[in-house]
């Protein structure tokens, strides 16, 4: 039991230091808590610039998926995931994507937009044409924030007025909209908005409020096709049935939820190992999901003349090269470099070739097997492990377990129990 979470100047503390309070003020002993710490005080010391309150840091696997071609371009993809069978997966569609060229992707440029939020405006129209009429100077203003921005290509490019009804209330919101290049973005477009927010409500006669980013990220759509070969994926009644599965996550939000998390699976596993934001990255995905008012699939399956499997997939992806994790942490700078991309944009090509790679085996696996059988086998080492087996045990305790078709760790414990006795 905590004695007690009120602990004044704890952000002040030092990492150790931090860890050796929070035993005290847990009640527990320290080797209960040793998994928290950070045994590398260069990590520690990272980790605690990171975020507050650092005391350590959680491991999690880090992958490579193999066999990704993108637009002519081979890549090892770095994928962080606690989850069995992602990059498994994601490695044997691509494989299968190879036959008939790979993936191949488009992008739309790397516009973020800021909101800014108007309150108390008497005349909302008169407002919306007052801030189009300054659309010159307020370009100017966001752009005179970041020079650096400017002069690498990127900056303010135009501005969008909208009214937005919110009950009793109507807000005139002002969308800058900014080349961010090679950055997520957030850093950049936040500091443009908290600048032009003074001018915007003088011009617009009332007083702003919120000044931020969107994670609406649509104005930075990736686009990416594959073309699987119907032999190399099982069958004419395989691609049937990967369509028909598609159909059912287009058409029912329940299915779709489940489909548009395989696509997620193969994302953000991509997005974490490059030390990019997972959750604003999700956040985009899934309201692009629901853009004709209702939770859909973010992908699309149809058969070709041919009568191979075409995969496609469209969705917002503000990743950055530059700022955040992706350059303070180690992980995400050497996964980066592993990748070899260029530009954000090329980095967003690449992660959606994943996603959509992830999806397509998801897909087949259900449309075939199941998902639990390659699910389970790989997920079987994990409850082996739990159940106490020792490295040469872990073979053929997962061999018996799958077999058995009960992957669960109080039958792991039967069965490690009988390989000792020699049965």
């Amino acid at each position: 039991m905590h004695t007690t979470s009120r602990i004044p100047g704890f952000y002040k503390l030092a990492p150790d230091q931090r860890f050796q309070t929070i035993v005290k003020a847990s009640g527990l002993q320290a080797e209960q808590l040793d998994a928290l710490r950070e045994p590398d005080p260069d990590m520690a010391a990272i980790a605690d610039r990171m975020i507050e309150n650092a005391v350590g840091t959680i491991a999690i696997p880090l992958g490579i998926a193999a066999n990704f071609l993108v637009n002519g371009v081979d890549y090892l993809v770095p994928m962080a995931t606690e989850e069995p069978s992602v990059i498994a997966a994601a490695s044997n569609a691509a494989l299968i994507a190879r036959e008939l060229g790979g993936f191949h992707a488009s992008s739309m440029a790397p516009v973020m937009i800021a909101q800014v939020q108007i309150l108390d405006v008497a005349d909302p129209q008169g407002a919306r044409l007052r801030l189009l009429e300054a659309r010159e100077e307020l370009l100017a203003l966001a752009n005179a924030q970041d020079p650096l921005l400017v002069r690498l290509g990127g900056g303010a490019r135009d501005i969008q007025v909208r009214l937005v009804d919110a009950g009793p209330a109507q807000y005139v919101v002002l969308h800058l909209q900014v080349d961010v290049r090679d950055a997520m973005g957030a850093n950049a477009v936040n500091t443009m908005a908290e600048a032009l927010a003074p001018r915007i409500a003088e011009i617009a006669r009332g007083r702003s409020l919120l000044r931020i980013l969107s994670n609406k990220a649509d104005l930075r759509l990736v686009r990416v096709r594959a073309v699987y070969d119907a032999g190399k994926l099982g069958g004419a009644d395989v691609v049937d049935g990967i369509v028909d599965a598609y159909r059912f996550a287009a058409a029912d939000s329940y299915r779709a939820a489940t489909h548009n998390k395989g696509i997620m699976n193969g994302i953000s596993a991509v997005v974490l190992a490059t030390g990019n934001d997972t959750r604003a990255i999700e956040a985009g995905a899934h309201c692009h999901a629901c853009q004709n008012g209702r939770y859909t699939s973010l992908s699309h399956f149809e058969k070709d003349a041919d009568g191979n499997l075409v995969a496609t997939l469209e969705l917002p992806l503000a990743l950055g090269l530059v700022g955040g994790a992706t350059k303070t942490h180690p992980t995400a700078q050497a996964a980066v470099k592993l990748l070899g991309v260029q530009s954000a944009v090329q980095l967003a090509e690449v992660t959606a070739a994943v996603g959509l790679a992830q999806n397509t085996a998801a897909l087949r696996a259900l449309a075939t097997e199941g998902i639990q059988r390659g699910h389970m086998s790989l997920h079987a080492r994990n409850v082996a492990v739990a159940a106490g087996a020792q490295v040469h045990e872990i073979a053929p305790l997962v061999e018996r377990l799958v077999a058995d078709g009960h992957v669960r760790q109080d039958r792991a414990q039967e069965i490690l129990a009988a390989l000792r006795r020699g049965e």
